[in-house]
C-alpha cells in the first residue's frame, strides 16, 4: 500500500482504532478491498453483481482504477474503500462506469479535467465518520495533486421503500437544480419513473448524499435505475475550486 495519510494510533482512547489511509498496490490489497465491497454491498445491501465469484466483488473496471483503502493499523484489515478513474483511463477503458447509466456528453468540455469516484463502503464497525473523512481527504488530494479539478460519481438511494426516500431527494434535489440552470445536466439512460411517486412528507436525505452536499457537491440530474443495487442512482458533480472553504483547509488543499 501507498500511504497517504494516518490518524494517531496513540490516543487516550484505546477503543478507537488507528486508521491509515493509502493506494492499493498489490494484487492482495486489491482482493481485500473487493471483498469489503461484497460484504457491504451483497451480503448487507442485497446488491447482486453478476461478475462476483466467491465473495468478492469485481468489475471491468476494477482494473482501469486507482483504488483507495482504509486499513485499521491494528488488525490491517480493509475498513473502507473508493475507487477513482481519471480522464486518461477512462480512454483506455472506453468509458467511465457512469456511462452505463448516464449520457453524460454535457460534460465534455470538462472532460479532461474530470475524474470518477465509485465503488465507496465501509465496514460497518467503523461508519463514526472517521473512515469517510479519511477517504473523501484521499480524494480530493488525488485531484489537487494530479491537476484534476472535478469528481463525478453516483449516489444510490435504496428503493427498499418502494422509491418513496428516493422521489423526495429528487425533489430536494431539482428545487436546488432550479436555481442553477446554468450548471451542467447528465441524462439517465434508464430513468427511475419518479413522478409516479407520491413524494410529500418530509425530505431525508441519506447520510452520504448529505455529506457530499455539506461539501459542496450537487446533484447533476435525474437518477437512473439501478436493477443490481435496486436503487435509484443520483448522478453527482463536485468542483475542488468551488468546494466550501473550509474542506479544502480540512483536506488540506489550502
Amino acid at each position: 500500500m501507498q500511504e497517504l495519510l494516518r490518524t494517531d494510533t496513540d490516543t487516550a482512547n484505546q477503543d478507537e482504532p488507528g486508521l491509515v489511509l493509502g493506494l492499493a498496490t498489490t494484487p492482495e490489497e486489491l482482493e481485500q478491498l473487493q471483498r469489503l465491497r461484497f460484504d457491504v454491498y451483497t451480503k448487507e445491501m442485497n446488491a447482486v453483481f453478476p461478475d462476483a465469484v466467491d465473495g468478492v466483488d469485481v468489475d471491468r473496471y476494477d482494473q482501469w482504477c486507482y483504488h483507495l483503502m482504509v486499513c485499521d493499523v491494528k488488525t490491517g484489515k480493509v475498513v473502507g474503500t473508493y475507487r477513482v478513474m481519471t480522464p486518461e483511463k477512462a480512454i483506455e477503458a472506453k468509458g467511465y462506469y457512469s456511462e452505463s447509466e448516464f449520457d453524460i456528453s454535457s460534460l465534455d468540455h470538462i472532460r479532461h479535467l474530470l475524474c470518477e469516484c465509485g465503488r465507496s463502503c465501509t465496514h460497518a464497525d467503523y461508519r463514526n465518520g472517521s473512515a469517510i473523512m479519511m477517504l473523501w481527504t484521499g480524494l480530493t488530494k488525488f485531484l489537487h495533486q494530479r491537476n484534476y479539478r472535478y469528481m463525478l460519481g453516483c449516489a444510490s438511494v435504496s428503493l427498499a421503500d418502494g422509491g418513496v426516500q428516493a422521489s423526495q431527494v429528487w425533489r430536494a434535489a431539482k428545487a436546488e437544480m432550479d436555481k442553477h440552470p446554468e450548471l451542467p445536466r447528465v441524462t439517465p439512460l434508464n430513468p427511475y419513473p419518479l413522478e409516479k411517486l407520491d413524494a410529500t412528507g418530509e425530505v431525508k436525505i441519506p447520510p452520504l448524499i448529505k455529506g457530499y452536499l455539506k461539501i459542496g457537491a450537487r446533484i447533476c440530474g435525474e437518477p437512473a435505475w439501478d436493477p443490481n443495487f435496486n436503487a435509484a442512482d443520483f448522478p453527482i458533480i463536485i468542483d475542488i475550486e468551488s468546494m466550501d472553504p473550509r474542506y479544502r483547509k480540512h483536506f488540506g488543499i489550502d
